[in-house]
């Protein structure tokens, strides 16, 4: 990345990191536990791709993206919740998370169960406020809430894992495996996108943004498949081989590491080729790129 691209990459996740603390810092004696488990998931790292995403698209449509990083970060709470809900012993059953124990292995099961409930409805109580507060219009206020409750519902990410839990120790085929990854993976990332270019106001690129999204959640998910085999844990932060332990049906094992590498940089070259649609775009090129051959 040039450096006034990794200027604006270190910028963004400056900003994001800098406000996520804000909203868990009030910790009413009573129930802080739960604010404590928040903040411990929240504030754990991360590429924050997700806000980073929402900023530029917001940025490339015309958008003053610094004016709306809460909103940014709650697109980071929503993927926090889904981590901590992910890990827990029903679902995906994982000890460890971007390097430290998961959160319901820090704290008791049923209060890292609550943190993610409240990940879960605090992103809309921001964007509520931010309405109140001016930041945006009563109107786009509902056209955030609508896309960002869409993709983390029955009908995105928990339809993804849904999916996800009924295919286990089962053979399914690409095409379901490609549903279960656009909603599981795929709808937040589009999510993020979208808002972007809502918060601009230029609601005549949400068909790009969207079919950027789609093509990069899609990549980002085989290359998340070919670390599970290849990577390390001190890399990844978390146990390798987990998604073989548990007959989970990824792109490696229907496609083999080979076709899964060649897939994921035809979906790269198609995103970075959507971006053609928005000017100055040399910033998403390169991350989009750079993505791919990430090794965490």
């Amino acid at each position: 990345m040039d450096k006034q691209n990794l200027e604006r990459l270190s910028r963004y996740t400056e900003l994001v990191e800098q406000r996520l603390p804000h909203f868990t810092e009030n910790k009413p004696q009573l129930y802080s536990v739960v604010y404590d488990a928040m903040e411990y998931s929240l504030t754990a790292g991360g590429k924050r791709l997700r806000p980073i995403l929402m900023l530029e698209f917001c940025r490339m449509c015309g958008g003053d993206p610094e004016k709306y990083i809460d909103i940014a970060c709650t697109i980071e709470m929503i993927h926090t919740f889904s981590l901590i809900h992910d890990d827990l012993p029903c679902m995906d059953d994982d000890d460890m998370r971007r390097g430290r124990p998961s959160c319901h292995k820090a704290f008791p099961e049923n209060i890292a169960l609550l943190a993610g409930d409240a990940l879960n409805t605090l992103p809309f109580e921001v964007i509520s406020g931010c309405a109140l507060d001016g930041v945006v219009s009563d109107k786009t206020a509902l056209m955030l809430i609508s896309v960002l409750s869409r993709a983390t519902g029955a009908e995105g990410m928990i339809a993804g894992q849904v999916i996800d839990l009924q295919s286990e120790n089962k053979e399914i085929d690409i095409q379901t495996l490609n549903e279960l990854q656009a909603k599981k993976t795929g709808a937040l990332i589009e999510a993020a996108c979208v808002m972007g270019v809502i918060l601009a106001g230029a609601f005549d690129k949400i068909p790009a943004a969207a079919a950027y999204a789609q093509a990069l959640g899609r990549a980002f998910q085989i290359v998340d498949d070919i670390l599970d085999v290849t990577g390390t844990a001190e890399e990844l932060g978390k146990p390798i081989g987990s998604d073989s332990e548990q007959g989970k049906t990824t792109y490696v094992s229907v496609l083999g590491l080979d076709r899964s590498y060649t897939e994921a940089q035809l979906l790269t070259s198609q995103a970075a080729e959507i971006l053609g649609e928005f000017e100055d775009n040399s910033f998403l090129k390169e991350l989009t790129v750079q993505l791919l051959s990430r090794r965490s």
